[in-house]
């Protein structure tokens, strides 16, 4: 079943929680926002791109680092209130330096 944009139910802050996998190797590299721009920005472009909370702007992954992510696919859950971006990656994903954000274990 495809879905388009629109039907996304975004929280009250107008994003989306963005799980980012790698499509090749199943890891998961990395948790992100979108609103309704970077979306649409990520499947024009086929690339990520997120909203980012902190710095409250749009952000393309790699843009300074290079280390983009190219879209494979975009799933969405059930509730339509989660994506799960499938990539092919050019590098870490996380700002460290790591393959992905998801490095360290609890306890």
């Amino acid at each position: 079943m495809k879905l388009s944009g629109s039907e996304i139910t975004y929280d009250a802050n107008g994003l989306v929680p963005a799980i980012v996998q790698d499509a090749e190797t199943d890891d998961v590299l990395m948790l992100a926002y979108m609103n309704v721009d970077s979306l649409r920005l990520t499947i024009e472009t086929g690339e990520t791109w997120f909203w980012s909370r902190s710095r409250g702007e749009l952000w393309h992954k790699g843009a300074t680092s290079g280390n983009v992510q190219k879209v494979v696919e975009i799933r969405v859950d059930c509730d339509a209130d989660t994506l799960l971006v499938l990539v092919s990656p050019a590098g870490a994903a996380c700002h460290t330096g790591e393959r992905t954000c998801f490095y360290r274990n609890l306890g």
